[in-house]
């Protein structure tokens, strides 16, 4: 009882601080806008001023980036619990660089925009997880096969986006490497509706097989011992986590290591006896919220958010290979 209630306190608490660092995202930037004004410009008032910079400008960054990280750490934390390893991400194991070569392949050859380059990203990314998956499943999937060959799958998919890169024209790689680098610039409002749809219905079906998803950490004898069913588990577990992660990235881009690093921060906040779901999601809304806010005001130049988590996450992987292999391949 006394872990319960410890968890729900921690779980209000990341969402207060996520709260406040969204009003902070929306009063701060180059001007600074009373909290007043910005209540008024949530409740559709006309504000001199405050209307453009905060309606126009900060509110559809700022709700881009908590769905996104939403999503990416949803989607990341998923995966890692599944195949019971912290390099299990989709920034890893293929699924971003899916998503992202159809959309600079739709960019660059076919010459598409908008909801087509999105909506090829997202079944592309779905159609990577499946290759992977089916190339991974030999007496049944192993979490470290399956990154393995996730890695060499997206090896070859970075060497597609190279090659379709270096043919481009002069007008449409500006556009391919805008959304190659993961990045809110040029946010609207109506791009949230993917990313609440995909949320709603991927992000509550991972909700909804929390406790099936925490028994496959166990092991897969020992999760059907209990009563899982592993097979439908993991199928609906891949879906729905894959759902996330390419809707997320059809937005945005790839934006780098918030699905990577949400789950292990989540975990040494609130530790590994719980479902990591919403503390995931929490955390990778606050990194790519965060993200955004330092590489926007606090550099020297303005950075898109996937270069601040790029040099955030790029350590860290580093690290935790380096402790993966000192203790014998077992995260």
């Amino acid at each position: 009882m006394r872990q319960s209630r410890q968890r729900k306190l921690t779980l209000v608490v990341m969402g207060l601080i996520l709260a406040a660092g969204f009003l902070l995202t929306l009063m701060m930037g180059k001007t600074l806008t009373p909290p007043g004004d910005i209540i008024r410009v949530l409740l559709g008032e006309t504000v001199p001023g405050a209307s453009f910079t905060v309606g126009q400008l900060r509110l559809p960054r700022a709700v881009l980036a908590i769905l996104a990280g939403m999503s990416f750490g949803l989607g990341g934390v998923a995966f890692q619990t599944m195949l019971r390893n912290p390099l299990a991400s989709p920034d890893i194991i293929g699924i971003s660089s899916g998503a992202s070569a159809a959309a600079v392949f739709a960019i660059v050859v076919l010459s598409w925009s908008g909801p087509a380059v999105s909506v090829f990203a997202i079944v592309a990314g779905l159609g990577v997880a499946i290759l992977v998956y089916g190339l991974s499943a030999r007496n049944g999937v192993a979490g470290p096969r399956l990154i393995l060959v996730g890695i060499g799958v997206s090896a070859m998919l970075e060497s597609m986006i190279a090659y379709v890169l270096a043919r481009a024209p002069a007008f449409t790689l500006q556009e391919a490497m805008r959304w190659l680098t993961g990045s809110l610039n040029g946010a609207q409002l109506a791009q949230a509706l993917p990313l609440f749809v995909a949320l709603i219905l991927f992000g509550g079906l991972l909700l909804a097989r929390s406790r099936d998803l925490e028994a496959l950490r166990l092991g897969e004898e020992t999760a059907s011992a209990l009563g899982v069913n592993v097979s439908l588990t993991r199928i609906l577990v891949i879906v729905s986590a894959v759902g996330l992660i390419a809707t997320a990235t059809a937005v945005t881009g790839p934006i780098a290591f918030v699905a990577f690093l949400a789950g292990p921060i989540a975990a040494g906040t609130i530790g590994q006896r719980r479902s990591l779901l919403l503390p995931a999601a929490f955390v990778g809304a606050g990194l790519v919220l965060t993200g955004d806010f330092v590489g926007q005001f606090l550099l020297p130049g303005r950075y898109p958010v996937g270069v601040v988590t790029g040099a955030l996450g790029a350590p860290y992987l580093i690290a935790l290979i380096i402790r993966v292999n000192r203790l014998g391949g077992a995260a």
